[in-house]
């Protein structure tokens, strides 16, 4: 096997690994391609495994890049919100690539109050299923001070995060109600679809209205949605789409994509809602799949 054929191979997890620590397509795509570059000109003969050769090189640039992006990220006008992965399918490639391992859109959310290495050890071990020793040769720590890393990014991922399990076609028929009842303004339904503790936090990154606090709590939720109804009319619609693997919402103003929503449930109500509605964050979005939707469904 050549060494374009390996990493080719080798080519969906490191995407995915780099987009889970940076949040960002594009950053994803530019430290895979170096790593690719730094791979191609290494001395194979004495690498033992290609793979934990690249997880490494994708690891460490991952963390550097984590590191500047932060320090950029600090003027950002309100809320940073990771760019969502949205398809219409989950089978496609881009899914396929993108989600090679599944993180919850939340989770993503919650870890990036990690520091990029508690981050970068915690999705080594907990997603990828790498032991230490090769979290401690990627992070170029002892095994001792990786176990503690996870430890106390696991501790703090774990107690925000609600874990239910809940199948697609429950999700789906709970968006399909509360499209429904948001397309209508339906204030009594809204609310009884939304968890009185839910939460939703938007990013528009300065670039177009946004919440600079968290809306917490059915009613006000329940409110935003049936104003965006009385403001728009026929004007606003929603389609079903799967963003970051799991069921999601599409919302289009005059046809064109307006946000992005990543909703979490219980199967019972929404407890969550991410809205990316940031236009610099929606441009990498598959644009003819969510388009085709909203014409189907319109």
């Amino acid at each position: 096997m050549s060494e374009l054929d390996d990493f080719v191979r080798h080519r969906p997890r490191l995407l995915a690994l780099a987009y889970r620590m940076l949040g960002s397509h594009a950053d994803a795509e530019d430290v895979v391609q170096d790593a690719w570059l730094r791979w191609s000109n290494a001395a194979h003969e004495s690498i033992e495994s290609s793979e934990a050769w690249l997880i490494t090189a994708v690891t460490r640039l991952s963390i550097d890049r984590l590191r500047a992006l932060r320090r950029e990220r600090e003027g950002y006008v309100g809320f940073w919100l990771p760019e969502p992965v949205v398809t219409v399918d989950e089978r496609t490639p881009e899914a396929a690539s993108m989600l090679a391992s599944d993180v919850s859109y939340a989770m993503l959310w919650m870890m990036e109050r990690l520091s990029p290495l508690e981050r970068a050890a915690f999705l080594l071990r907990e997603v990828f299923d790498r032991d230490y020793a090769e979290i401690a040769a990627a992070l170029d720590k002892s095994v001792a001070a990786c176990r503690q890393l996870v430890h106390r990014a696991s501790r703090h991922v774990r107690n925000h995060e609600r874990r239910y399990t809940v199948d697609h076609a429950a999700q789906r028929k709970l968006l399909e109600q509360f499209i429904a009842a948001a397309q209508n303004a339906d204030m009594q339904t809204l609310q009884a679809l939304v968890s009185a503790d839910a939460e939703l936090v938007g990013d528009g990154g300065g670039k177009v209205p946004s919440f600079r606090h968290v809306l917490r709590g059915s009613e006000e939720i329940a409110n935003l949605y049936s104003f965006m109804s009385r403001k728009y009319g026929s004007r606003v619609s929603y389609c079903i789409v799967q963003v970051n693997g799991m069921p999601g919402l599409s919302r289009h103003v005059d046809g064109k994509l307006e946000s992005v929503q990543a909703c979490i449930t219980d199967g019972i109500a929404i407890t969550g809602l991410y809205v990316v509605r940031n236009p610099d964050k929606l441009a990498n979005i598959f644009a003819a799949d969510v388009t085709s939707v909203h014409a189907q469904s319109s």
